[in-house]
């Protein structure tokens, strides 16, 4: 395919960019179980349950714009299924800077991703403090709901109410404020435990110290941690996510350099100081799980293919290898100093492409493949597969095949033929990340449905659509008595 043929696919694909933006503001309501009323499809009495979301919810103060929406306040929303009805709750999480900047109502903190206090350099020179803003992702762990930021340590809120409780150090697991993931894995086939949360935190330095912990999360001792162990690596580490299998836990350690001195200097967020460096080489550092086979053995070490990760998909052991499927960008994204994330041009910004890569642990060797070419983020699987071998994955993806641009779509692909089945909202509509909730006593490993929170850009307001899992058909539509903006990660909770 020409790069004219390139272009007039895109050209044909086109979507409006203030349909877009305009999902960019505060949630402006905090409500506590509001009835939700359906405006397309008909009532699922299966569903019994809570979707729970997190992401940005304060964007703007006094005037003042974040920089990122990465650097907007945490807001949980929990919507609760009982035979099938309805209802919505929504809190911020009142972490000690947002009380401290709503009494003030100013940004009072740097952010992460380049949001700065007003008064120029001077009032940000040397200001290294930051807010746990508790915003990436949220679960359930043991009774308590955590909302999750990977830089600090987790909030712990009350389910039912969405209450703040305050920040929580896991029953003494946790230093005050230790950073904690906000990528933790539910696995549901430890070799140890029925069901087991397993996460990890980082201390970067000229040598990294990963932290891999696992927790138990059902029965007496839910929310104990009960597997705990600590590995050195070379080198700085940008670890956003890691996938596990029932052995391992696989990170992928990108070939990133972080200059500090713009933060220092109050000229940049530490996020923006993050960039690829094309002479160094990715690494896989694959550590053993204390719940498996090889546990107390020492991590290895593999040079992993070029590119960019932020989110691994799934993997699975094969005889002596490891298969991982991630999205891969060509570089690190980011949005520069000088640019605005309302009106950026997609077309410059790397795409993400699911990619499998292949890991040898007898010979140290990797190789990768592509499964999709189409822009995509936010992948998952089955979780009752998570560790295991996945037959079919969902994710968020453009509705363009070449080239990028907002998430307008849901794809479900069949990961050993590549099979693709597409769900549309263009072009008006904006997706975020599917949750995929197997049916019960499920006979097949694609049964069940796909929650999708979205952004419908017509009526300017916040649709939650959930679609049947094997051939997304859209089964019912709930129109959100909120606005909520493009977020991040979420779960679900069968209580």
């Amino acid at each position: 395919m020409t790069s004219l043929q390139k272009k007039e696919i895109i050209k044909k694909n086109t979507f409006d960019k203030d349909d877009w933006s305009s999902a960019y503001q505060n949630v402006e309501l905090e409500l506590e179980n509001q009835s939700l009323e359906i405006s397309k499809g008909n009532i699922i009495n299966e569903l019994d349950g809570t979707l729970f979301r997190n992401g940005p919810g304060i964007l703007e103060r006094d005037g003042q714009w974040v920089h990122h929406p990465f650097d907007g306040d945490g807001m949980i929303t929990a919507i609760r299924f009982k035979k099938g009805k309805a209802t919505l709750t929504n809190k911020f999480v009142k972490t000690k800077g947002f009380l401290e900047e709503k009494k003030k109502n100013k940004f009072i903190y740097r952010g992460v991703f380049g949001t700065q206090k007003k008064g120029g350099l001077l009032n940000n020179v040397f200001d290294l403090n930051f807010k746990n803003i508790a915003n990436t992702h949220v679960v359930k762990l043991g009774n308590q709901l955590l909302a999750l930021w990977e830089a600090a340590g987790p909030y712990a809120l009350d389910p039912n109410n969405l209450e703040t409780i305050g920040l929580s150090t896991l029953k003494g697991a946790l230093k005050s404020n230790e950073a904690f993931s906000a990528h933790p894995k539910i696995d549901l086939n430890s070799n140890f435990s029925k069901e087991v949360l397993v996460t990890f935190g980082v201390q970067t330095g000229p040598k990294s110290i990963i932290r891999l912990m696992e927790f138990s999360n059902n029965g007496d001792n839910s929310g104990e941690i009960i597997f705990d162990r600590k590995d050195k690596l070379k080198g700085f580490a940008f670890l956003h996510d890691f996938a596990i299998t029932t052995n391992w836990a696989i990170f992928l350690q990108n070939a990133i350099d972080f200059n500090p001195l713009p933060f220092v200097m109050g000229q940049k967020g530490a996020a923006q100081c993050l960039k690829s460096n094309p002479q160094k080489k990715a690494k896989f550092f694959i550590v053993p799980r204390d719940s498996g086979i090889f546990r107390g053995q020492s991590p290895i070490s593999i040079e992993a293919p070029k590119g960019f990760v932020f989110h691994h998909v799934n993997a699975y052991e094969k005889e002596s290898k490891i298969i991982l499927d991630s999205i891969f960008y060509d570089d690190f994204p980011s949005v520069g100093p000088d640019e605005n994330f309302k009106d950026i041009d997609f077309e410059k910004y790397p795409a993400g492409k699911l990619k499998r890569s292949t890991i040898d642990l007898k010979n140290h060797t990797s190789s990768i493949s592509t499964i999709s070419e189409q822009t995509c983020e936010f992948a998952t699987v089955n979780p009752q597969v998570i560790g295991l071998k996945a037959n079919y994955s969902w994710m968020a993806c453009t509705e363009q095949k070449i080239g990028n641009a907002p998430l307008q779509a849901i794809k479900k692909i069949n990961l050993n033929n590549k099979a693709e089945t597409i769900w549309s909202a263009a072009p008006r509509g904006f997706v975020s990340e599917p949750i995929m909730v197997p049916k019960r006593n499920a006979s097949e490993e694609d049964e069940g449905y796909l929650f999708i929170l979205l952004w419908n850009g017509k009526r300017r307001g916040s649709d939650l659509i959930v679609l049947n899992s094997k051939n997304l058909e859209e089964l019912v539509t709930y129109e959100l008595p909120i606005n909520i903006p493009h977020g991040l990660h979420g779960s679900w909770a069968n209580t």
